[in-house]
């Protein structure tokens, strides 16, 4: 059976139901589309500096505008909390992770004192959808029917087709659910491509629901997000987009890295006075297999690549059904790049056999793994340094170095809150909506400070919802964010409070030009001058002592406000770190 994809959606809509004029009018209303990235870096993107083709994104921000210094919260469920709440995720009962630590500030799953922004806009006359990684609850099992109150349908959205859990195949994820409903990507009636691969899915899906609302629900605007899971690990891709980066990485860390530089300076998104992070996770001249590492960069841009070319046929059905120009697209990450060493262990590998060793897995087999056993034709899941990543009996990350090259020019990663953990580019377009003053040029840059919080109070803000005091006979925590719509216009954001971040101990406060930053619970704070150093080479903690007494003082007060305090990380907050430092354990790779 052919492939489904948007081209075909499209010549089918376009004759079973076409568009007439009168409803080719756009609502007073924008429609909302969320798109999140998962694991990708500040510079990845073409339009941030990257060497990565991303046209699309890239088209988009052409005809919007780039947000600078956009915030996440450095880690997948915090940021989905913060994004689909409004609030810190702590406040939303996501501090961490999806387990219950027995804190209020960290039970692993949404709780009942927010709403999201489906359950905000959908009383407002919104149509909701959600397409892709769910993540904000530890019930990912669809036979339990009593833990299905923090899935997607029962959190305000009309339609749902992604997975519940973080991570897994992207040839066999698991999780993978249709609404309420467990389902085997081979075996279902509704998506039958000649190939699954799930960035193509989740893309169209969108693309799906897009036409399917233009059809149905016309007369109402829709909210719809978009979680992908790329490119977060495991490194799979299709090998026509592999080949297309053939060669791309051959140069290795150092080069593409000053490449990225470069550029960025050219767009005017990083300060050519800035010293730029000394390079992190190793040196090119000691790697000791090249074609690994080159290989695992290549699968990392086709991952990317494959998400644009989505993002593409998400763009033209919008502009097939007549919704693209009141429709705002906000596209961002999650969280830095990632140098979690999933799958790169080193030690003797395992060849590839000549046969499928293990018996193949029937089409409606369910799979319950993060990481399987054995794909569905038979081959066992192969690990280790040196097993070229890309195909689905493989399973790793890309490592720390690539990581480093994907957060240029900031420091550290995913986990952490310095800026290579925590900032995300941020791509907004609407064409009903932001307008381009004369004497700016197409594309320009915002340079506020702006955080996920303020996603949410965008969203009730242009769609006209009232954000609600109570929901559900349960009072409902104020939002935390600001609107964005003053950017949209070129003028400032009306922020009054600094920004915060907490995650596994490490801490941040940015407040205007500055910034306050510790890493690990015992971490002791240091201070940046942003507007000079968002590189955060000069610590400017001890020549400024009462700026840093007062900023340290504002993120106690939040700590304690946001439910961050007590937290589940020894040393306490606030105890002193151990006379003899434990060593560094190792990082436990997790979704």
């Amino acid at each position: 059976m052919k492939r489904f994809s948007t081209i075909l959606a499209c010549v089918i809509g376009s004759l079973l139901w076409p568009v007439p004029a009168a409803m080719a009018t756009a609502p007073s209303r924008p429609n909302i589309i969320l798109i999140m990235a998962d694991d990708m870096g500040y510079s990845d993107l073409g339009c941030y500096g990257g060497e990565i083709a991303t046209p699309h994104l890239d088209a988009l921000a052409q005809g919007g505008v780039r947000f600078t210094q956009f915030y996440n919260t450095g880690r997948c469920c915090p940021t989905r909390a913060s994004l689909l709440t409004g609030l810190y995720p702590h406040q939303a009962g996501i501090g961490h992770m999806m387990e219950d630590k027995g804190l209020d500030g960290y039970r692993g799953d949404l709780n009942t004192r927010c709403v999201t922004i489906a359950e905000a806009l959908r009383p407002a006359g919104y149509r909701t959808y959600m397409v892709g990684k769910w993540h904000v609850t530890k019930k990912v099992n669809p036979a339990e029917e009593s833990g299905r109150h923090n899935w997607p349908l029962q959190r305000g959205f009309d339609r749902f087709y992604g997975t519940i859990h973080g991570a897994g195949s992207f040839f066999d994820p698991n999780s993978l659910t249709r609404d309420n409903r467990h389902i085997s990507p081979y075996a279902d009636p509704e998506y039958r491509p000649d190939a699954f691969y799930y960035t193509d899915a989740i893309n169209d899906h969108a693309a799906r629901f897009i036409a399917d609302h233009a059809r149905d629900h016309r007369e109402q605007p829709f909210l719809m997000y978009v979680a992908h899971t790329a490119p977060h690990w495991p490194m799979h891709a299709k090998a026509k987009d592999i080949e297309k980066y053939r060669g791309k990485y051959d140069a290795g860390y150092d080069a593409i890295r000053a490449a990225r530089v470069e550029r960025m300076r050219a767009m005017g998104l990083i300060d050519p006075r800035w010293e730029i992070a000394p390079q992190q996770g190793g040196t090119w001249d000691a790697v000791k297999n090249r074609a690994f590492e080159i290989r695992c960069m290549e699968v990392f841009a086709a991952m990317i690549d494959c998400l644009d070319q989505g993002v593409g046929r998400m763009v033209a059905e919008l502009k097939r059904t007549g919704q693209f120009d009141n429709t705002l697209i906000l596209f961002f990450q999650d969280n830095g790049g990632c140098a979690e060493g999933m799958g790169r262990r080193e030690g003797d590998i395992v060849p590839r056999a000549d046969q499928p060793p293990l018996p193949p897995l029937a089409a409606d087999y369910l799979q319950p793994n993060m990481i399987p056993n054995q794909t569905r034709d038979g081959w066992p899941i192969r690990q280790g340094y040196g097993v070229l990543p890309g195909a689905a009996d493989t399973y790793h990350g890309y490592g720390e170095a690539w990581a480093n090259v994907s957060n240029t020019p900031f420091r550290e990663y995913k986990h952490w809150v310095h800026e290579g953990g925590i900032a995300t580019p941020l791509v907004a377009h609407w064409p009903a909506g932001i307008r381009t003053a004369p004497d700016q040029t197409p594309g320009r840059l915002v340079r506020d400070p702006a955080h996920l919080i303020d996603l949410m109070a965008t969203c009730v803000d242009l769609s006209g919802a009232v954000y609600p005091r109570e929901f559900g006979g349960q009072a409902i925590q104020p939002m935390e964010g600001v609107s964005l719509r003053p950017a949209f216009a070129g003028q400032p954001l009306d922020r009054s409070q600094p920004i915060f971040f907490e995650h596994e101990g490490n801490r941040a406060v940015r407040d205007g030009q500055w910034k306050l930053v510790a890493k690990g619970p015992a971490g002791r704070w240091e201070l940046y001058d942003m507007i000079a150093d968002r590189t955060e080479i000069q610590d400017l903690s001890a020549s400024q002592p009462e700026r840093l007494g007062r900023m340290v003082r504002q993120w106690e007060e939040w700590a304690v406000r946001a439910q961050v305090v007590p937290w589940i990380w020894r040393p306490a907050y606030g105890e002193s770190a151990p006379a003899t430092p434990a060593k560094k354990a190792k990082r436990k790779p997790t979704p």
